[in-house]
């Protein structure tokens, strides 16, 4: 079992597969992808040996992630190589939607077991301000056909801005009330590169859980595989809600995620100062010992917790380097 210092178990693995993302969303690349580092992302046979190799460690849960995973045509092959390692027991996927309603039946049939969809507005103006596409009503017809392909683990995300999409949180829980998706609002996070956006929007997610509370909802009990989000469910709506709020406090108590970029670097917390090199390690079947020694090595520089609340971000310039 992968297990650090302070006895953290790391069961969950989220894997960048690229750092290429189409969408302009306001809080992540405004300017669009620069294509300002290297593309020669890990391949098919690296991620098989990379997943073996956390698998052997207790891995149970691999997320795949970007920039947008989707827009690697090789993404079926990558979900059915995760799927079918032993020790995998679920394969999940991030994305913004762009490619859902057209592939989503392939990523299904590959194996796919979760989806995590970005939906930052519901309204569709205010959703191609944000993103710069206007895919709203393309990415909920997705939404549907996902779930008639018989996919039961959908969830929406969206990062709540003072200027953009704050005033629609009340819209959000109209829409659950009668669609049993998970909805989670995800703090916005200060990065390298977005100081002034993130002092003119952060909008704290302590207060949208005390909002919670006071409308009745209840907390749900976490899996030891669950992302950081903490869940409520309220019986009046079909869908629950999930806030992630990595300003709160002991938000890093719980950390069971471990991150590994588009280019082999294996990143302890979304905002260490330097990634750790796996690379080396993939390129033969017969190197999975060393593979797994260096994994077992590494946990040792995992530290306590980040440190975003004194404004410290680490390499992380913005989140579509590291799959967020």
């Amino acid at each position: 079992m992968l297990q650090d210092k302070l006895g953290r178990q790391f069961h969950y693995l989220r894997l960048s597969i690229t750092d290429v993302c189409n969408f302009k969303c306001t809080y992540c690349l405004p300017d669009g992808y620069q294509c300002d580092t290297s593309r020669e992302f890990l391949s098919l046979d690296e991620i098989r040996r990379l997943v073996a190799g956390f698998a052997k460690l207790g891995t149970s849960k691999i997320r795949i992630t970007g920039g947008e995973p989707a827009l690697r045509k090789d993404l079926a092959d990558i979900i059915a190589v995760c799927k079918t390692t032993p020790g995998i027991k679920q394969v999940a996927l991030t994305t913004n939607g762009f490619n859902l309603e057209k592939q989503i039946n392939h990523w299904v049939d590959a194996g796919l077991d979760a989806l995590n969809v970005s939906i930052d507005s519901l309204q569709p103006e205010a959703f191609k301000l944000i993103t710069g596409h206007d895919k709203l009503v393309s990415i909920l017809n997705g939404l549907e056909k996902a779930k008639a392909l018989g996919l039961n683990s959908i969830k929406i995300n969206s990062v709540l801005m003072r200027q953009y999409n704050a005033s629609q949180f009340n819209d959000y829980l109209s829409w659950i009330k009668q669609h049993a998706y998970t909805l989670r609002f995800i703090e916005l996070m200060q990065t390298g590169d977005n100081l002034q956006f993130f002092n003119k929007n952060h909008v704290s997610g302590e207060s949208l859980k005390q909002q919670l509370v006071e409308q009745g909802w209840s907390s749900v009990i976490r899996d030891k595989a669950a992302g950081p989000a903490q869940e409520f469910y309220h019986p009046d709506y079909a869908g629950k809600i999930g806030l992630i709020m990595p300003y709160s406090k002991d938000f890093c108590a719980s950390c069971n995620r471990l991150r590994v970029s588009s280019l082999g670097q294996l990143h302890l917390c979304l905002f260490t100062e330097q990634g750790i090199d796996l690379r080396a390690f993939l390129q033969s079947d017969q190197q999975q010992q060393a593979l797994i020694e260096k994994l077992q090595t590494s946990l040792a520089e995992k530290t306590p917790s980040h440190l975003l609340q004194q404004g410290k971000t680490g390499i992380t310039q913005h989140l579509a380097m590291i799959g967020g």
